[in-house]
Parts: structure tokens; C-alpha cells; sequence
């Protein structure tokens, strides 16, 4: 059978958006599914009418898939499985590498469906990467193809990747547009989609991280009614972890812990070590947000340093983590510990979004602060005022603001008190 089919059958999958679990739901599994997308299984013929019935197409349709593999059929096919083994393997340059060939080659053939595909892939790998940039346009591309317009499945594909791009340069404003474009394109997708669900966490996640949280937490009620008693056990898991980011950044301690319980129920670190690693490093940052610093917020930090060391990570990740634990010891008191962290993560702040290198600065000026370095504390949280207002956070402008008022107000009074001859009260620290 050519090897066309297994392309052809993913194409329509995701055209759908279905997951290869959903595609296969009660009678193959996905692994099964992913040896038929990868040419590695042949289909039998109760194979294609059953699968046809469920993306809804004529069986003889699927037949037509399956036609003599050319040269550029057969490249094709190479590049697209190195692309995937490479990304297995988490070498996300190579797989990025492989994909653009792959993506390349079917241009050069005509097959829209198939160039679409692996460009989308080879911009997760650059996202994966920290290329925020390059991944952005290659969607960007991928948006504006015809395709994208007349498949709400792709539509909702590339809209969500670019508001998770957008975030992940801290801006939020266009990040917000993004997701709601990718949740209005949902309404043609069925209940339960994946799709949908990524789509309400991106907006979520935008929407909470510009402090506007009655909406976010309205979007997480809507998201968890997608859910239903046959929703994989992963996909349950990670609405959870989201709904109980929200309920923490309302300081709704109650209900960021149920939830965030629930996710580690759900989530485990043999599925998708990467994706353990990810949830513990969000846990762990909420609940330093609410001032939660308990033993479990130091093994969600502990979870989230072991995890990544397996993983890896780009630079973005390493210093997201770092970033936690230099929380974690100001939290504590080991002001001289954070400060010497918060310098390190500082010096390479490039590396984040704006408004999480405007948390840096806030925290760094508030450690100085508490460490009696006023004067430089002030540069670093008018450093954060710049980096959240470039951002879009508001809410995290007006902190870094009353910060810095503070400051000044406490060295107003220490003159005055130096001019009177009286000596100034001691400030409490932040």
C-alpha cells in the first residue's frame, strides 16, 4: 500500500481535530493508529471502511489513498518519520530540520495537506526550542494559506499556536485576540475536541496572566463542561492543572488545591515526563503567588528541577525553574540566596518574556529592598514597571508602581526625619 495513506489519514485527523486516542475510540488504539499514520501498518479493508465512517468519507476514498509511491512520495515519507523520531527523542532541531525538508518536498508535489502539515510540525519544534520569532512567522504563513479558511480544524491549529507564541513573548494583548479567534473557530467542532481544549487554554492562560481573572475563570468553567466521564485520563489532568492555576491566582487556596490534587492523579511522569515537569513548575509558581510556602510547594519545586535535569529543556525552561526556587528562598527569608539567583536569571533575561522578566526585576528590587539596597532596588522595579507595561499586564504595572512609591515615600521620611534632627523608623520589608 502507498505510503501516501498514513499522511492522508493523519491530514483528515487533524483537519478534525481529533486525537489519534479519539480517531480510534473503543475499537483501535492509538498506537495502533500511529503505525497506520507512519506507514508502518497496513490497513485492512474493515480497517478503511471503519475509519472512513468515522471521518465521514466515502470508503472508496480512503482506497484512493493508497496509490504507487513515486520518488518524491518516498522522500517524503523518510523525512516526515526522521522528523518524528527525532522529536520522540526530544532533538527538537533535528526533527525541526527534517520537518522543513519534508515540508519542502511537498510543496515541490503539490500536496497542500501534507505541506501544511509539516510546516505546522516544524514550528513546534522551534517553539519547543525558544525560537519565538521564526515560529511565529512560519504560522503566521500557515494562517494566511486558504487552507487554514476553509478547515476550521486548521484554523483553530494555527490560532493557537500563535497566541501560545505571542504569550510566550509577553504580549498579552495580542495573545488575548489570537485565542479568542481559535475559540470562536471551536463552535464547528465537536464537543470534546481537543481542540477546543487547547484553544479555552490559551485564551485562559492569556487572559490570567493580563489579571483579567473573573474571565479566565469563567472560560475554566466552560472548559471543564467539554469534559465527560470518556475523556482521556492526560486531557482530564491537564484541565485540572489549568482550573487550579486560576483559582490560585483568585486566592481561592481551596479550590487551586483540589484541583491541582486532581491533576497529580491524573498526570504522571511515565506518560510525558516533559509534560510532569511543566505542571509541577506551574504548580509550584501559583502557589508561591498565593504565599503558600509549604512542604508541598518545595516537592512541586523539587518535582520540576528533577524532571527538567531528565528532560532537559531550552533556556527559557531553565531559568522559568531557577526563577521559582529564587522565589521559594525569598519566601523563606534567605534574602542573600535570592538575590544571588535573581542576579544570575537577571543577566540573562532576554531569554523570557517580558512579563515574566519583569517578575524577575520586581522580585530582584523587592530582595535589595529588603536587603536595606534602596537606591538599587528602585532601578530594578522600574525596570518591572517598563517589562509589564511593554506586556499588557496592568495589574502588575500597579505593583511594581506601588513599590516603587515605597521606597520613595520611606527615604522622603528619612530625610525629613535627617533635617529635623529626629531619627526615621526602620521600614518593615517587603
Amino acid at each position: 500500500m502507498g505510503n501516501g495513506f498514513g499522511e492522508k489519514l493523519r491530514a483528515e485527523r487533524l483537519e478534525r481535530g481529533l486525537t489519534q486516542a479519539e480517531l480510534g475510540r473503543d475499537l483501535y488504539s492509538p498506537s495502533y493508529i500511529s503505525l497506520l499514520e507512519t506507514g508502518r501498518r497496513e490497513p485492512t479493508a474493515d480497517v478503511i471502511e471503519e475509519l472512513a465512517r468515522r471521518l465521514e468519507l466515502a470508503p472508496k476514498a480512503l482506497e484512493a489513498w493508497s496509490q504507487p509511491v513515486s520518488v518524491s512520495d518516498a522522500e517524503y515519507v523518510l523525512a516526515g518519520l526522521y522528523a518524528r523520531q527525532a522529536w520522540d527523542l526530544r532533538d527538537y532541531a533535528l526533527a525541526a530540520t527534517h520537518a522543513a525538508s519534508a515540508a519542502q518536498i511537498a510543496l515541490e508535489a503539490k500536496n497542500t495537506s501534507a505541506w501544511w502539515n509539516m510546516s505546522y510540525m516544524q514550528a513546534e519544534c522551534l517553539m519547543k526550542q525558544g525560537q519565538l520569532k521564526e515560529c511565529q512567522d512560519l504560522v503566521q504563513r500557515l494562517l494566511d494559506h486558504p487552507m487554514a479558511a476553509e478547515s476550521a480544524g486548521l484554523g483553530v491549529r494555527a490560532r493557537q499556536m500563535l497566541a501560545a507564541v505571542c504569550h510566550g513573548q509577553g504580549q498579552l494583548t495580542v495573545a488575548v485576540g489570537h485565542a479568542q479567534e481559535a475559540v470562536r473557530l471551536c463552535a464547528e467542532l465537536p464537543k470534546g475536541s481537543t481542540l477546543i481544549i487547547g484553544a479555552l487554554r490559551a485564551l485562559i492562560g492569556a487572559l490570567a496572566e493580563s489579571g483579567r481573572l473573573d474571565e479566565a475563570w469563567e472560560y475554566c468553567q466552560a472548559m471543564n463542561e467539554q469534559m465527560d466521564d470518556h475523556s482521556m485520563t492526560q486531557l482530564a489532568g491537564e484541565v485540572a492543572w489549568v482550573i487550579g492555576n486560576v483559582a490560585f491566582m483568585r486566592h481561592d487556596y481551596t479550590e487551586g488545591i483540589k484541583y491541582h490534587e486532581r491533576a497529580a492523579q491524573l498526570l504522571s511522569p511515565a506518560n510525558d515526563i516533559d509534560l510532569w515537569a511543566r505542571f509541577n513548575k506551574a504548580s509550584a509558581a501559583v502557589r508561591l503567588s498565593s504565599g503558600i510556602v509549604e512542604p508541598e510547594t518545595l516537592s512541586s519545586i523539587e518535582r520540576a528541577e528533577l524532571a527538567l535535569s531528565i528532560v532537559g529543556g531550552n533556556k527559557t525552561d531553565q531559568l522559568e525553574v531557577a526563577f521559582i526556587r529564587a522565589r521559594w528562598l525569598y519566601l523563606t527569608g534567605d534574602i542573600v540566596a535570592a538575590v544571588q539567583k535573581l542576579r544570575e536569571i537577571h543577566a540573562e533575561k532576554d531569554a523570557l518574556a517580558k512579563h515574566v522578566a519583569g517578575e524577575v526585576a520586581l522580585l530582584l528590587g523587592k530582595a535589595l529592598k529588603a536587603a536595606g539596597e534602596s537606591d538599587e532596588a528602585l532601578v530594578y522595579l522600574e525596570e518591572a514597571q517598563k517589562e509589564f507595561s511593554a506586556a499588557g499586564a496592568s495589574d502588575r504595572v500597579q505593583q511594581a508602581m506601588d513599590a516603587v512609591l515605597e521606597i520613595r515615600l520611606a527615604q522622603r521620611r528619612a530625610q525629613a526625619a535627617a533635617s529635623s534632627g529626629t531619627q526615621a523608623p526602620r521600614s518593615a520589608t517587603a
